[in-house]
């Protein structure tokens, strides 16, 4: 027997298609809402993460400008240390350099040279007196430009020939200025002797 089918089949196929098509469109929307949820999901553990990572560097950033801060105080502190310690040493030099000063001047003065005037005004001293000729008072200046190690910078200011009585040898009126060496402090001594070793060290 032949069976013959005289439904509308186009349109059953169109049906078909149709349905097909729309459940297609429903599972396509489906996934698509999956995959965003699961990217939410992602994006929001990535959002937590980078938030911990930055509250994390927020605290120790805190730390460090803590340390910092000490860091600057201790520098000031130190600075302050360094300050007063200098002051220590430049009265202490200071003190000794009257001393200093008169002990060089009697041993660089040459015989046949007679200090009457003596007067120091910061790191300059101002001297006058007598000498017998200009080569002794040549010789004082030599002697406090190359043997004193307290002494340097001598500058004659004046020289002049005196009026030498009957019998009596031309005497010189000079005044001169020298200027004081200030000695290295304690620690930059150290600092050099140090540094001498370790350069003589092999």
């Amino acid at each position: 027997m032949i069976l013959i089918n005289l439904l509308p089949h186009r349109e059953e196929k169109r049906q078909r298609r149709k349905a097909a098509y729309f459940t297609g469109l429903a599972l396509g929307a489906v996934a698509g809402l999956l995959v965003a949820g699961l990217w939410y999901v992602v994006l929001e553990q990535m959002k937590s993460s980078q938030m911990e990572r930055n509250a994390y560097l927020g605290a120790e950033i805190k730390k460090l400008e803590a340390q910092i801060k000490d860091i600057a105080n201790l520098r000031a502190e130190i600075d302050a240390l360094q300050a007063r310690q200098k002051a220590v040493e430049d009265l202490q030099i200071n003190r000794n350099v009257p001393v200093h000063l008169l002990d060089e001047l009697v041993k660089q003065t040459p015989e046949g040279v007679y200090l009457s005037a003596v007067r120091q005004t910061g790191n300059v001293v101002a001297l006058t007196g007598v000498a017998q000729s200009n080569e002794r008072v040549s010789e004082f200046l030599r002697n406090t430009l190359y043997n004193s190690p307290w002494l340097e910078k001598p500058e004659l200011i004046e020289i002049a020939a005196g009026a030498g009585s009957a019998g009596r040898q031309r005497a010189y009126n000079f005044s001169m200025r020298v200027s004081i060496k200030r000695p290295p402090a304690p620690a930059a001594v150290a600092d050099a002797a140090s540094a001498a070793v370790a350069v003589k060290a092999p």
